[in-house]
């Protein structure tokens, strides 16, 4: 599956944001659905990951009650919301999905099927 993400911008601490990306192909709803962010210098780190009917969801901690993800199947996108932003939440964040018919569990784990390019949030206080 390929992935587009969009949504990265500039915005101020306490700001909200909503990351999309699209996928491409008719089993989007085969995969589950991640996001992950990479800040300058530092590796890149799970954020969320959703399950194939959104029925689940997991964050790391420092996300959790701030971000949420969410995914509309018919639309083949996934969303992260993303509120109270701080500026410790400034990177690069990619969508990723899971191969098909894994769970969200193997996105948690960093066996990652696809990638998207990856788009930019700076969170400035």
């Amino acid at each position: 599956v390929q992935l587009q993400a969009c949504g990265g911008g500039l915005v101020q601490a306490g700001d909200s944001l909503r990351l999309s990306c699209t996928a491409s192909g008719r089993t989007f709803s085969s995969y589950a659905m991640g996001w992950f962010r990479q800040a300058p210098g530092r590796e890149r780190e799970f954020v969320a990951a959703i399950s194939w009917t959104g029925g689940t969801t997991h964050y790391t901690s420092p996300v959790e009650g701030r971000f949420t993800i969410s995914r509309d199947n018919p639309k083949n996108t996934v969303y992260l919301q993303m509120n109270s932003l701080k500026p410790e939440d400034t990177a690069g964040y990619y969508c990723a999905a899971s191969r098909a018919d894994q769970t969200w569990h193997d996105l948690l784990i960093g066996d990652i099927g696809s990638w998207g390019q990856g788009t930019l949030l700076t969170v400035f206080s």
